[in-house]
């Protein structure tokens, strides 16, 4: 059966309930920062196979960060990877076994333990708000408050309807980064599933691997697309006043 678009609540811990969705995204957490002191505390001069690999894809992603920004990559690369990380774990770990098959009861109900936190909305919707956010204070630490603000506002008409129009775009740029990631990772959920309930063996071994692909790209494209926005909103926009030369 498919996953209704909601997560399913597990339990409530006061007034808030605790998702399926919730479960994943904390399980995701502990993943990550478990991960991080682990490498930390294993680092070497000389490094084994698993430390050159992840060094090689750092290494990588920070150069298409440098190509992207330019001198604004140190500031921006911290975001792009965990945004990065964060979805890639989230969508690769959600492929695991005991996702959608292991069941609990809940008074009638038999609810899934556990539910991609990708594949819920106000995940995806978080995460496009903190990606939001951070780009605008990026923004006004790299151009100022006035700059910040030029970008949006002018005395010149056509430049005050552009800024009208960038300023809608902040706005639906998270609709777009929240529902891309949404809708992509909930279809291959409703697929997996569907196809997994009809042919138990061999058949869903090709959308597996789909999936697989689904969930680095996605991760990869709600980063890029993060980054840009970034890269764009700390660069110093340009005075719309024409010089004098240009009056005449």
């Amino acid at each position: 059966m498919a996953a209704p678009l909601a997560p399913e609540i597990l339990f409530q811990v006061g007034p808030l309930p605790f998702t399926n969705t919730l479960l994943h995204t904390t399980i995701v957490d502990v993943l990550i920062v478990s991960g991080v002191i682990i490498l930390s505390k294993n680092l070497t001069k000389t490094p084994g196979m698993f430390q050159n690999a992840v060094e090689y894809v750092i290494d990588g992603l920070y150069s298409l960060t440098e190509s992207i920004s330019g001198h604004n990559a140190k500031k921006i690369f911290p975001w792009f990877m965990g945004f990065f990380t964060i979805i890639l774990v989230a969508n690769i770990t959600a492929l695991f076994p005991g996702f959608g098959t292991i069941f609990i009861h809940k008074g009638e109900d038999a609810i899934p333990l556990l539910r991609s936190a990708t594949s819920d909305i106000n995940t995806t919707l978080a995460l496009a708000l903190v990606a939001t956010v951070a780009t605008q204070v990026l923004a006004i630490r790299a151009v100022g408050v006035k700059g910040h603000i030029a970008r949006y506002l002018s005395w010149n008409p056509i430049f005050l309807f552009v800024g009208i129009l960038e300023l809608l775009s902040v706005f639906t740029n998270i609709i777009s980064l929240s529902f891309r990631l949404f809708g992509n990772i909930f279809a291959g959920e409703v697929v997996l599933s569907t196809i997994s309930g009809i042919f138990a063996f061999l058949l869903p071994l090709p959308f597996m691997a789909l999936e697989i692909i689904v969930a680095l790209v996605q991760a990869l494209v709600f980063a890029i697309l993060t980054m840009g926005f970034m890269s764009i909103l700390m660069t110093a926009h340009h005075s719309d006043e024409a010089s004098p030369s240009e009056t005449h």
